[in-house]
């Protein structure tokens, strides 16, 4: 029997072991369900990323964050914390200011503008994350938030 993520990935061999079946089924499930979030962000020009460094940013209020501080907050790692931060500025959505006490200390903050966007994005983004994840009962839940993070522990 051809197991279904094998189906749809096309693969004509089977997979080495339940384990590899299981990472390519984590894949390509992450990868369903953030394009769903991407489809949701997309009207207002943001992408996944960006949405999540907002989200740190807000809950960093009124303090704020070293760049450093929010790459290590983010869910998906990205190289290039800086060029996201600009990109945010460049938007009214951050704003970063200097240390006068150590002017080597640059903190970002999210502006009212990016706590706007935010505030619309709570409902669309909620109903996404039901819609996905409704169907699951709230132990199955449960378990699959204690099993993704069994997994991920052992990852590191």
């Amino acid at each position: 029997m051809v197991e279904k993520v094998q189906a749809e990935i096309k693969r004509k061999k089977p997979f080495r072991g339940r384990e590899e079946e299981a990472f390519v089924n984590l894949l390509r499930t992450a990868d369903a369900l953030l394009q769903g979030v991407a489809e949701t962000l997309k009207p207002l020009g943001l992408s996944p990323t960006q949405y999540n460094v907002l989200r740190i940013l807000r809950g960093a209020k009124p303090k704020g964050l070293s760049c450093r501080e929010i790459g290590e907050r983010m869910i998906t790692r990205d190289p290039d914390v800086t060029r996201l931060l600009d990109r945010l500025e460049d938007r009214g959505l951050a704003a970063r200011t200097r240390s006068r006490e150590d002017r080597r200390v640059i903190t970002t903050h999210i502006t009212d503008h990016g706590l706007q966007i935010l505030g619309k994005l709570e409902e669309p983004i909620g109903d996404l994350h039901t819609r996905q994840l409704g169907h699951l009962k709230a132990r199955q839940l449960c378990t699959l938030i204690e099993l993704l993070e069994q997994t991920r522990n052992k990852a590191g």
